[in-house]
């Protein structure tokens, strides 16, 4: 059933990680709307994503949790925030302008770096949750969700136009995954799960159904990737010059090293579902998923370490903090996770 793929952040992530109904999930975000409640265990509820800038770290999940550190990790602290519906991603522009999206459509704005944060807009009627959302400077900035929604603004988020999701092909290779996926009726309403910038300015989506996209124009225009895989993607990373990573369902990571023009997996002796990918400041490759599982690469991501927690806790994403420590957040709120217990 195409609902319960609706993506990583939203149901498939939260139903992995709680174990809850999609139908329940989706009852709960449309009825609370109200401001997120001041909650004292608010750092152990469900997060799924975080974004980092110097010492600033911000993370949103469930219940319109939004919690804030700064002190790269170290203690937390729970934002003011306008809504209870679960939040998906959230981006930072630099230590004072960010944005989290979320179910109902909603995006939410800081100008104080996460202290608080305003209303930018907001669409329950249309049931199609957003999943992630990028910023080029602090006017110009896309976001992404289900059934291919796609929105853009040009003045900080004052306004945000929906616009129509069009890719062209990039490269037409027999026997790619893609020739399948060009008759699914769903077109080009897939879930864009994920949008991620390389250091060349280059866009990346990475969607369901094996769908895989690219700019060369900071979301201008699109084209369609070959794709390596029929199942869907919860995650893209652009490494340095044209390597690019993909994964998602089953553990599956896919490596290009011509801007996703090709691919090739890449063994990871797990199964467990990737949720998302960062590279430490030594170029190293971290990729987190569920069961607490933590892929550990070296830079260029040619080859894969596998870890799990012994809780085996779902990983939603992960931060780099200090001394070596990860970040870690997913089914347990927050947590440190020191180098020895990793590397």
């Amino acid at each position: 059933m195409r609902a319960a793929d609706l993506s990583l952040h939203t149901l498939l992530l939260a139903g992995a990680l709680l174990g809850g109904a999609v139908g329940l999930a989706w009852a709960q975000d449309s009825e609370y709307t109200e401001s997120a409640v001041i909650a004292p265990l608010a750092s152990e509820s469900l997060l799924l994503d975080a974004a980092v800038r110097g010492r600033l770290m911000v993370s949103v999940g469930e219940y319109g949790h939004i919690l804030v550190s700064r002190d790269a990790g170290t203690t937390w602290k729970q934002a003011e925030v306008p809504t209870r519906a679960t939040l998906t991603a959230v981006y930072l522009h630099d230590d004072k302008l960010g944005w989290a999206v979320g179910h109902d459509a909603e995006i939410l704005h800081t100008r104080d770096g996460g202290t608080t944060w305003e209303r930018q807009f907001r669409a329950p009627e249309q049931e199609r949750p957003l999943l992630d959302v990028w910023f080029q400077d602090a006017q110009r900035g896309i976001a992404i969700g289900a059934y291919g929604l796609y929105l853009v603004t040009q003045d900080g988020g004052q306004s945000w136009d929906e616009q129509v999701f069009e890719a062209e092909d990039l490269v037409a290779e027999a026997g790619s995954a893609e020739d399948d996926l060009d008759d699914w009726e769903g077109g080009l309403d897939y879930h864009l799960n994920q949008i991620r910038q390389s250091a060349d300015g280059r866009l990346y989506i990475a969607a369901e159904a094996g769908a895989l996209y690219r700019s060369d124009d900071r979301g201008e225009t699109w084209a369609s990737l070959p794709s390596p895989y029929s199942g869907s993607f919860f995650g893209i990373l652009p490494l340095k010059g044209d390597s690019v990573l993909a994964y998602g369902l089953r553990g599956h990571v896919f490596r290009s090293e011509d801007a996703g023009r090709s691919w090739a997996e890449i063994e990871t002796a797990t199964e467990a579902m990737l949720t998302d990918g960062f590279t430490l400041s030594d170029g190293s490759v971290v990729i987190t998923g569920m069961a607490g599982v933590i892929l550990i690469g070296p830079a260029g991501g040619a080859s894969f370490d596998p870890r799990q927690l012994p809780e085996r806790e779902g990983i939603a994403t992960a931060l780099a903090g200090e001394s070596g420590q990860l970040i870690l957040f997913g089914e347990s709120g927050v947590r440190a996770l020191a180098s020895s217990e990793y590397r």
